[in-house]
């Protein structure tokens, strides 16, 4: 259904670029998540299926706070594609105003989301969120999360599907690699759902604030050359993924998806 690698994208930068995600399909890579939090008439998600032959389009995820799953249904039923994943997810306490007891939320929101669940997917990091994941829907898709997670979150999910989001930047200088990092990854370090993660695998109160450790940035993004970074991913796979979303801050996919060995489609 997914593939072993995708690509994800914020719906804000891609929604002009639909025709790239056909050059992505052509890559070889299996599923375009689209980002932060796509509108529950999932006008752009048809408009890239609408676009594409085989690839997988997934959303990465739609806020429960910001949809009715009646809406959300609507859309998937309209729609029709068995090229059509639903991530679901309930985004961030500081930016969703609702944000109150986000288990629940999530609950009643399956409750109410009239999709088979093997089409569903949630975003989920802590052990809660991805025993629901297991027992609600077909898997997990985690954001921003170190190899470590991986591994734990397969224990929790079992045989379900497990892919998480892996952001990378294709460049050798680590200085410079972690720079653009810092840059485009920077408000995930107010976000306490995020930060309160990163410090259930070990990381400080000190390195999860400002803009991160060194540390910090090497264990949530790959970077490095082409070979490094495929070598990273692969590196999920190894501890328990059944698929990586790669967010790459510098682009580069057609290198990344030589170094990860795709297999190009329609040639």
């Amino acid at each position: 259904m997914l593939g072993t690698f995708g690509v994800w994208g914020s719906r804000y930068l891609w929604a002009d670029r639909v025709d790239e995600v056909a050059e992505l399909e052509a890559l070889g890579y299996g599923t375009f998540w689209l980002g932060s939090s796509p509108e529950s008439d999932l006008g752009l998600v048809e408009r890239l299926l609408d676009a594409t032959k085989s690839i997988t389009v997934a959303t990465g995820i739609v806020n429960v706070w910001q949809t009715e799953p009646e809406d959300v249904a609507a859309s998937f039923h309209r729609i029709g594609s068995d090229r059509l994943v639903l991530g679901v997810g309930v985004g961030h306490k500081q930016i969703d105003q609702a944000y109150e007891k986000p288990y629940d939320k999530l609950v009643s929101y399956l409750d109410r989301l009239d999709v088979p669940a093997e089409r569903v997917l949630l975003a989920a990091l802590g052990p809660k969120v991805l025993k629901l994941a297991a027992d609600r829907t077909a898997g997990a898709h985690p954001y921003l999360v170190p190899v470590e997670h991986t591994a734990a979150a397969r224990a929790v999910l079992g045989g379900k599907i497990l892919a998480p989001e892996v952001t990378v930047v294709v460049e050798e200088d680590p200085q410079a690699a972690r720079a653009i990092a810092r840059e485009q990854l920077s408000y995930y370090f107010s976000l306490t759902n995020y930060t309160s993660n990163w410090q259930r695998w070990g990381f400080s109160e000190e390195e999860v604030a400002g803009l991160g450790s060194d540390r910090l940035i090497d264990a949530l993004v790959a970077h490095g050359s082409p070979e490094q970074v495929a070598a990273k991913l692969r590196a999920h796979l190894d501890a328990g993924a059944d698929h990586v979303a790669v967010q790459s801050l510098n682009g580069r996919y057609a290198e990344l998806a030589a170094a990860l060995g795709l297999v190009r489609t329609g040639q």
